[in-house]
């Protein structure tokens, strides 16, 4: 692969920025301090888990809701990179509030860590649909496989800068209490988000757009209306959306709800952090080793494997009970949650119209984001219910199933049927 352009380079360097909240706030560090929070104010360990899942559900609902009519404004010209940069201001924002939040008031951080999952979802409906604008076609399977190798690899720094900081304070080295230390990792998380994303900001452009026209919401909401009559229509568009609604759910799931699972087994928070560090170093050249077998053996086909790696994930899940099963599991997860997120975002763009690309990804972002609801929510339930969270996570299997199938009856995405299946 040639030399990236500045504007790819940009791009890229995005998953590096917004990597260490993805990492500290999602999965590691916050989920660790709010159960914490959440469990000394006297809510038993299952029912935090299940407040946690309820949380990611409805904050993802939100965002879904406004997903696609933002996406259809967002495509006149000059729309995209406010939409951008509003939702990444929002997300900072709350973020940096998360440091200063009294860590007993467990409602209050379980809010502001929703409006943070707004900032974070909003801004990369259109960091995504940027895709078409800062490379080409042939291009987009190793460009988005790299933006998730920078996230993973950029996310280690930080990462490392956090856990340091509450290993130290648990050991007394730093004149600091746990909770401070926690709260300074949320302090770096925001601040790491901001500096880097400063590149995207300053060189990544709208290329593909519609002349604005007047009542631009109005037009944007009525182009929205012919467009879900029409995606019907868009034959391997809609198949695509149905099966990545099904699989991106467990994916999803499993990475916000890792944490907590692990947790809940008795795995020690010390080395929680540590397997979601290697995780995260694993993955890096994983993704990447996806981008290059996807232009080897097709797009769809390196899917496929990621889901049946998954499902391989779920069977095991059900019987963990040890570290080590642990560790095994996260290192599975290693190996395909790069490239299955990489490829499903590079594989949508090839059918898209480019000139539309941010109404797409708004219906491409509403899957994403309604598929991260019920994946939560089933986990949440049914460790309240059976009060082992094993069987919540063996029960995505079907959801990968399910997305397997629907993915086997998708055509390869190529320039010739997608102008014959996707012109407005």
């Amino acid at each position: 692969m040639s030399r990236m352009s500045k504007q790819e380079k940009s791009w890229v360097f995005y998953d590096w920025a917004n990597s260490a909240y993805s990492i500290l706030i999602t999965t590691a560090i916050f989920p660790l301090y709010f159960k914490a929070a959440a469990n000394s104010s006297g809510l038993a360990a299952s029912t935090s888990t299940a407040y946690w899942g309820y949380a990611n559900s409805f904050a993802t609902l939100l965002i879904s809701l406004c997903a696609p009519i933002l996406g259809s404004i967002a495509d006149f010209k000059g729309f995209k990179k406010r939409f951008f940069t509003f939702f990444f201001a929002l997300g900072i924002i709350f973020t940096l509030l998360l440091a200063v939040v009294p860590s007993h008031q467990w409602l209050t951080l379980l809010i502001f860590y929703m409006i943070t999952v707004i900032g974070f979802g909003g801004t990369n409906i259109f960091y995504d649909a940027f895709l078409v604008d800062v490379t080409t076609e042939e291009r987009m399977n190793q460009i988005s496989s790299k933006g998730f190798a920078m996230g993973y690899i950029g996310s280690t720094i930080p990462f490392i800068l956090g856990i340091t900081l509450i290993l130290l304070s648990q050991q007394g080295i730093l004149p600091l209490s746990v909770t401070s230390a926690s709260q300074a990792a949320f302090a770096i998380t925001a601040l790491w988000w901001g500096l880097f994303t400063i590149p995207m900001l300053k060189n990544v452009r709208q290329i593909y757009y519609k002349e604005r026209v007047p009542n631009p919401v109005a037009n944007g909401f009525r182009q929205l209306f012919i467009t879900f009559k029409k995606i019907r229509l868009y034959r391997p568009l809609f198949l695509f959306l149905l099966a990545y609604f099904f699989y991106i759910d467990g994916v999803n799931t499993i990475i916000t709800m890792s944490t907590a699972y692990g947790s809940d087994l008795g795995i020690t928070s010390t080395n929680l952090l540590i397997i979601l560090f290697a995780t995260q170093v694993v993955a890096a050249p994983f993704a990447v080793l996806y981008g290059k077998l996807a232009d080897r053996f097709k797009g769809k086909t390196m899917l496929l494997v990621g889901i049946f790696v998954y499902v391989v994930i779920c069977i095991y899940a059900y019987f963990l009970q040890s570290t080590l099963d642990f560790w095994i599991l996260a290192m599975l997860v290693a190996s395909s949650q790069g490239g299955i997120q990489a490829l499903s975002r590079s594989y949508f763009a090839k059918l898209v119209p480019k000139e539309s690309a941010n109404e797409f990804f708004g219906f491409y972002s509403i899957f994403y984001k309604f598929a991260a609801i019920l994946g939560p929510f089933l986990v949440g339930l049914t460790a309240q219910l059976t009060g082992n969270t094993n069987s919540g996570v063996f029960s995505l299997i079907v959801l990968f199933i399910i997305g397997g199938l629907l993915l086997l009856r998708v055509p390869e995405t190529d320039s010739t049927s997608k102008s014959n299946s996707l012109s407005l």
